[in-house]
């Protein structure tokens, strides 16, 4: 049977090999530095964990095998300015923005988005990195070393963050899970909350704004797309052209997780619906130790990465799932997390159906 390649070894990877072995599948994440010649077969695959990477020697020979799955669609969403190109071009709802140019001021920014202006690195910002803010009460000007590397992006006084990851097969079929609800600290994901009911009348015009995007790009796999909810309305913010963050509940709360749709999709296999089992939620684990005293928490599953533990790392995630409300507050009164988590699992307490 052919061999699955992942190019990246992180903790996506990793969950990916997890997912496909109950399948009998041979999935192979690939550390993006390594220097070994890979074992590939003509009929291997290849997928990926990340948007882009560097040009080394493992990288290399992932990236010119003719069966890398959405090897086209990579550079074209972890740019941030062709993203953003595309959703225009499609129709599909985003923030006010521009491409911050060598002549671009500061002035042309407050003219045409507002007093208050972000500006994202066209590549590798995430978790809040690559981020500048432009304040006309302050009278913050565009450093140049941002001038041609960048976008600016309207302020959004949205109401809440939403996200849908779905999947998309060979033969353009597509499923979907739920929306999920996110709260962001310091541009961080620290929380998710799915399904919930009033997130519905939302569902299907979040699937058709996601199906359109994935439909152009011809894309086979994972997608998850990003939103602001303001109102009754959804703003895309980012898309990943992968598995992603807030879609880890889904391994306690659906009878096909997202990893397991990902290598359905890029290897051919049947894709099938995902049942909801319960209220699920997902507390990320962000720069702190590992506390197998956790696992005596009802309805909590542990997923520890494995990494050194630094501040603001991700080094691990905590999901929970249970039809029985009262399991879930007590979990979260019981977990004994430091700042700022406090705040997420208030939140995520707020957030429950009651």
């Amino acid at each position: 049977m052919s061999v699955l390649w992942v190019l990246g070894a992180g903790q996506l990877g990793a969950m990916l090999k997890q997912a496909a072995t109950p399948l009998g599948l041979d999935v192979r994440p690939v550390d993006i530095e390594s220097t070994e010649t890979l074992a590939l077969s003509p009929d291997d695959i290849v997928t990926a964990e990340r948007e882009e990477w560097p040009e080394t020697v493992a990288t290399k020979q992932l990236a010119t095998h003719s069966n890398f799955v959405n090897l086209a669609t990579f550079p074209q969403l972890a740019d941030r300015l062709t993203q953003k190109q595309w959703l225009d071009r499609l129709e599909l709802a985003t923030a006010p923005w521009f491409p911050v140019e060598a002549n671009s001021t500061a002035d042309l920014a407050y003219e045409t988005l507002g007093d208050r202006v972000l500006m994202k690195r066209r590549r590798g910002g995430y978790d809040g990195k690559g981020q500048y803010w432009l304040k006309h009460a302050e009278g913050t000007d565009i450093p140049e070393d941002w001038k041609g590397l960048a976008i600016a992006e309207q302020a959004i006084n949205f109401d809440e963050e939403v996200s849908l990851v779905g999947v998309r097969g060979k033969d353009g079929q597509t499923h979907f899970y739920p929306l999920t609800l996110n709260l962001h600290i310091n541009g961080i994901l620290y929380a998710s909350i799915s399904p919930l009911e009033r997130l519905k009348p939302l569902q299907n015009k979040a699937e058709s704004m996601l199906t359109k995007l994935m439909d152009a790009l011809d894309y086979v796999g994972v997608m998850a797309m990003e939103c602001f909810r303001v109102g009754d309305h959804l703003l895309i913010n980012e898309l990943a052209p992968r598995v992603h963050n807030s879609g880890h509940w889904t391994q306690a709360g659906a009878s096909v997780c997202q990893f397991e749709n990902h290598v359905r999709a890029v290897t051919g296999l049947p894709l099938v619906p995902a049942n909801v089992k319960n209220q699920s939620m997902m507390v990320n684990l962000i720069g702190v130790d590992v506390d197998y005293q956790w696992l005596n928490i009802k309805g909590l599953e542990l997923y520890w990465y494995k990494k050194d533990v630094r501040p603001g790392r991700k080094v691990g995630h905590l999901n929970f799932c249970s039809g029985d409300l009262s399991v879930l507050q007590t979990a979260l009164s019981t977990l004994d997390l430091p700042e700022p988590y406090p705040e997420a699992l208030t939140w995520l307490a707020k957030n429950l159906p009651n």
